[in-house]
């Protein structure tokens, strides 16, 4: 769903931080409730936006409790959602699955994945404002937490590509400082990356900003150093060296 066909409702963004737009009041409510905002935002990054099990939802949200108790949290969970946001923002197919419409909830990654896998590279980059949902932790929810961290290493690596693809054209358009913007948000985000990290290298050299591409390398040694411990590979080694030549 693109921007102009967003719903007349509410609007999710979870990138770069999670807001609700479409009530000040309700979004305050419901963005106070830890456990509504993962079950909203599960059922709206659900591929699709297929049905979700319920026996899927209470597993992820409260594994501490037993089926009873759980099946009853996730119950009382959707009847505040659904009070707040209307009673069509959360649908359900029979007693045991339940989805998010997209006609009833537009959500920012949605519209990210579409346009950037879609090639227009411009609106997706503006609509990624940071990481997925960053800071969001539920405590003892270890599934939710390894499921997050999945959809925020999908986002990055959308946002990598869709990054060097934008320096790539802006190279081949000879707008070479736009180009070098771009490849450097690539590989800063993809700080261990050292694969990103040499064609970047590589593009600052072709563009004649060698000393850019030093400067960016010893950023990258530096941080790789003191999260990791390790230093960088012999062959990104061998390409610095090249480039420190010329």
């Amino acid at each position: 769903m693109t921007t102009d066909q967003k719903p007349a409702g509410f609007e999710l963004f979870l990138l770069g931080g999670v807001e609700l737009r479409g009530s000040p009041d309700a979004s305050g409510k419901l963005l106070a409730q830890s456990k509504a905002v993962a079950l909203i935002a599960f059922l709206a990054l659900s591929p699709a936006r297929r049905f979700q099990r319920r026996d899927t939802l209470v597993g992820l949200l409260w594994p501490e409790l037993d089926q009873a108790r759980a099946r009853a949290d996730l119950r009382k969970t959707v009847h505040n959602i659904r009070s707040l946001l209307g009673a069509d923002v959360i649908e359900s197919r029979g007693d045991d699955e339940l989805a998010i419409p997209a006609r009833a909830l537009w959500c920012d990654v949605d519209e990210f994945i579409v346009t950037a896998d879609a090639g227009r590279l411009a609106h997706a980059l503006e609509l990624y404002r940071g990481d997925l949902m960053p800071g969001f932790f539920l405590r003892d929810c270890v599934e939710f937490e390894r499921w997050l961290e999945g959809e925020r290493a999908g986002v990055s690596e959308r946002f990598v590509a869709a990054s060097w693809a934008m320096a790539v054209a802006f190279e081949g358009e000879q707008h070479y400082t736009k180009a070098g913007h771009w490849a450097r948000r690539a590989v800063r985000h993809a700080w261990n990356n050292e694969r990103v990290l040499r064609r970047v290298l590589s593009m600052l050299d072709r563009i004649g900003d060698r000393a850019g591409a030093m400067k960016l390398f010893d950023e990258f040694s530096t941080r790789l150093s003191a999260d990791l411990g390790v230093r960088p590979s012999r062959e990104t080694m061998d390409l610095v060296e090249q480039i420190r030549a010329r």
